[in-house]
Order: C-alpha cells, then sequence, then structure tokens
C-alpha cells in the first residue's frame, strides 16, 4: 500500500469507514477534498457535524427530525389514520417519492433477528402500539423489507396489532416493473404469483 502523508492517510482510513467506500474509493475522495478550495471542505465538515448537532428523532414515530416532530407527523394534510411501518428512516425516501401514501410513518429502528440478538424489545414497537390505542388508526401498513428479518417482524407485528382492530396489510412483493421474468428468483416470483390480482 502506498505511503501518504499523515493527514491525508487519516482522511483516507475514515472516509473507509464509510458503507460502499473502499481503498480506491476512499482515495479519490480524499483526493478530491485535497483539491477543493477551503470554504467547500469547511461547508462539508460543518455539514458533518449539524446532522450530528441538530438532528434527533421524532417524538411521534422515530423518523429524523430536526424539531419534536418530524415534517411528516407535523403535517397536517396527512391521513392520520394510516400508519406505514418501515424497518429504518431511509425506507421512508422511497415510499414517499411514489406520492401514493400520504398517511404517517412510524419507524422501527431494526428488525427482529434472533440470531442478531434482536427482539421486540429492542425495536420501536412499544410506541406503535401506543399510537394505536391513542389515535383513531385504521390502517397499519407493514413495509418491512422482504428478507427473513423483515418477515419475522411483519408477522410478529401482524399478531400483535390486528386484535387492537385497525387493518394489518403488507406491502405486495413480486417482479419489479421492466425487469425479465428469467431473472427473478425463486421467493419473487412466488411472491409475485401469491400477489396476483385482477386486471
Amino acid at each position: 500500500m502506498p505511503e501518504f502523508a499523515e493527514p491525508l492517510a487519516r482522511l483516507i482510513q475514515e472516509c473507509k469507514r464509510l458503507p460502499g467506500i473502499g481503498q480506491k474509493s476512499a482515495q479519490r475522495i480524499a483526493f478530491h477534498l485535497l483539491r477543493t478550495p477551503r470554504e467547500d471542505a469547511e461547508n462539508l465538515a460543518q455539514a458533518i457535524l449539524d446532522i450530528k448537532d441538530k438532528l434527533g428523532i421524532c417524538s411521534e414515530c422515530n423518523n429524523i427530525s430536526d424539531g419534536g416532530l418530524c415534517l411528516y407527523c407535523r403535517d397536517p394534510h396527512r391521513d392520520h389514520s394510516q400508519i406505514c411501518v418501515v424497518e429504518e428512516p431511509h425506507n421512508v425516501l422511497p415510499i414517499e417519492s411514489t406520492r401514493a401514501f400520504r398517511g404517517l410513518y412510524h419507524v422501527l429502528h431494526g428488525a427482529i433477528s434472533p440470531l442478531r440478538g434482536i427482539g421486540p424489545e429492542q425495536l420501536k414497537i412499544k410506541s406503535l402500539v401506543d399510537r394505536v390505542h391513542q389515535n383513531e388508526v385504521q390502517e397499519i401498513i407493514v413495509a418491512t423489507n422482504p428478507t427473513v428479518e423483515g418477515e419475522a417482524t411483519a408477522v410478529y407485528l401482524s399478531r400483535l396489532l390486528k386484535p387492537l382492530g385497525p387493518r394489518v396489510t403488507r406491502i405486495a412483493m413480486g417482479i419489479p416493473v421492466g425487469s425479465d421474468l428469467e431473472f427473478a428468483d425463486e421467493v419473487t416470483m412466488s411472491r409475485s404469483l401469491e400477489n396476483r390480482r385482477d386486471i
């Protein structure tokens, strides 16, 4: 491995800690930052510090927030009778980008995974139950990831929430639009057949 001056080597090491960044990418980022004007580097550094200092967790749904409530929970035009449950804050963005969902969210901050020692107690499930009790929630849409952990979490939530009254639904899963059937794995194909609808 080539030798670098200590500050540059340290920056490369820090960049490598980011997800999806290997040695080569870390070096490219570090050299890019070395070439940029000081003002740009300061703006980047300040933006990183700001997310640590100015962002927190929404007191209602556990999403990322710059205040007590996130922008979805404080929006009076959202449908309070629907709650979409996701694993992580970044899972909200793909749902919002569809512009098809106008309800509220609930972020669990993980999924049930006995192998990793994560049970229901470690997730933000109690606050979801409290929301169902306190509000007139008519439907809970479970949008956990299509993984073993996501499925286990969906089944657990369904068994927990159905007796409380709201309709509990699971997002449909199957073949993505624009893809070819020959590239679908068995589980995806099976889900596509299960989730078929009339046309």
